[in-house]
């Protein structure tokens, strides 16, 4: 069921049935808990704050909890810290490790752990059963407990069973209600992606749960908030658990899927001498398709996208079914950076003792995450082949696994006597180099594109040799015409 969110329209009037007997009494102070202080519930706890709610961030290590509680995270996202700050100096968030202190200031519980990949595929809920057990164990009064993280599809009864188990033996099991609510935060843009949502997803099998966590995101529905943007609220789509789960992995799976077919596109482009940006535009005109995620480049990487294609994939088998689609999305991700390295040996013989330098670590721009990142496969495949790698990345200033990678402070000491320079995160100070400067720097001549971010024009006017991912030779004279 979809709502448009509206005082009129408010799943607290009535629209949906009580399922079950829980109900958390709308009298009381909306407390809420954040339970993990990781990239997603950081933001959700600093976001929540900034709505007008009091919220009790829960961070077990010692070391990122003072960090937090003196207004700063220990990860870059743009906008979080003064976030944090203002919750702080308002007294509306404060940060604990205390699981007793958080469940009896709060009536709402976002469970908000890491759930990194297991190794039969599906996630690993180990850090998410030992939060389940702490919540329990310290669970006295009526709670709404909201999983945001990615956890196995049907894991709501399982985490529901877990938490019963512990509960203290005064408290009836029905004190408590789990409700999915998947997150679909961008790194890089998290915080304008919670407050301004373009949809809001609630499961739950109890009615009272899934309106008080309605209830609790009110302000960014209706958008009435401080910078809310009215004639732009969010979609509220209630739904079972299972679904909600489900939908956080589809979604994820398509973007990846998409993102995959159209470097699958790139490389035929490559060998009929077409040029996959012209295509993508073309055919992102069909509002059936969109221009968003058509991309070209070498490939999807982070936190998410591997591991929920992934997830969904062994959940299938899981059942019997061959994903099929699933399994060539990832087949074709891997393929792209493989591509990329051949690329270079193409041009670079031999590739061994070749100096290549490489613009940028980070998985995507405006985030210092690595993991699954694109840049750390490339670098380390041209290592194992013998080449010397150098890299610079704006926030990114070492990659501990591979300690023989080399760094440098700025773009242009970076490209000094490389045989060649390759793009692998289009940050915006990489896509507006100084190419005659670059050109003067380099020993050789080679540019390789893996973003499509740079003007090859521009490049092959500084006398370089322009690579670029399914781009063709470029420039055409159609381009003026449609872009």
């Amino acid at each position: 069921m979809t709502w448009k969110w509206s005082a009129e329209n408010d799943p607290r009037n009535g629209q949906v049935g009580n399922i079950r007997g829980y109900r958390v009494n709308d009298n009381r102070d909306s407390g809420i808990a954040v339970i993990g202080s990781g990239y997603v519930g950081t933001v959700v706890a600093a976001c929540m704050a900034a709505i007008g709610h009091d919220v009790i961030g829960v961070e077990i290590n010692q070391e990122k909890l003072a960090k937090l509680q003196s207004g700063s995270s220990y990860f870059f996202e743009p906008g979080l810290d003064e976030r944090l700050r203002a919750g702080i100096e308002a007294g509306r968030l404060t940060f604990t490790d205390d699981f007793d202190e958080a469940m009896g200031k709060s009536n709402v519980v976002f469970l908000c752990v890491d759930t990194p990949p297991g190794p039969n595929g599906h996630p690993d809920v180990t850090s998410v059963t030992a939060a389940a057990k702490s919540i329990g164990k310290a669970m006295h009064s009526p709670h709404v407990i909201v999983t945001k993280s990615t956890v196995p599809v049907g894991s709501g009864n399982w985490l529901t069973s877990t938490i019963e188990a512990v509960l203290p033996d005064v408290v009836e099991p029905d004190v408590f209600s789990v409700v999915s609510n998947p997150e679909f935060l961008r790194e890089g843009s998290a915080v304008n992606d919670f407050l301004h949502p373009e949809r809001i997803v609630l499961g739950g099998d109890n009615a009272d749960a899934v309106r008080t966590v309605a209830s609790t995101y009110g302000p960014i529905l209706d958008q009435t908030f401080p910078g809310g943007a009215p004639d732009r609220r969010p979609a509220l789509v209630t739904t079972d658990r299972s679904t909600a789960e489900t939908i956080k992995y589809a979604a994820n799976a398509f973007l990846a899927t998409k993102i995959s077919f159209i470097n699958e596109i790139a490389e035929i482009c490559e060998w009929v001498d077409a040029d996959v940006d012209e295509v993508a535009h073309a055919i992102g005109l069909d509002s059936r398709i969109s221009s968003k995620f058509l991309q070209a480049g070498v490939g999807w990487g982070g936190s998410c996208f591997g591991k929920d294609v992934e997830a969904l994939a062994a959940t299938a088998r899981a059942h019997g079914q061959e994903p099929l689609i699933l399994e060539a999305a990832q087949q074709v991700n891997l393929h792209q950076r493989r591509r990329l390295v051949r690329k270079l040996q193409q041009h670079l013989r031999p590739l061994r003792g070749s100096r290549v330098a490489l613009l940028g670590l980070a998985f995507k721009p405006n985030t210092d995450d690595t993991r699954d990142a694109p840049a750390i496969t490339v670098a380390r495949e041209l290592l194992e082949k013998g080449a010397i790698v150098r890299a610079y990345d704006p926030l990114v200033k070492q990659i501990p696994e591979l300690p023989n990678l080399q760094t440098a402070t700025d773009a242009y000491s970076l490209v000094d006597r490389a045989d060649a320079v390759v793009l692998l995160t289009e940050w915006d100070e990489l896509r507006d180099l100084d190419f005659d400067d670059v050109a003067a720097r380099m020993r050789g001549d080679l540019i390789v594109d893996g973003r499509n971010a740079f003007d090859a024009k521009r490049v092959r006017e500084a006398g370089l040799v322009y690579e670029g991912m399914g781009r063709g030779l470029l420039p055409r004279n159609g381009r003026s015409a449609t872009w």
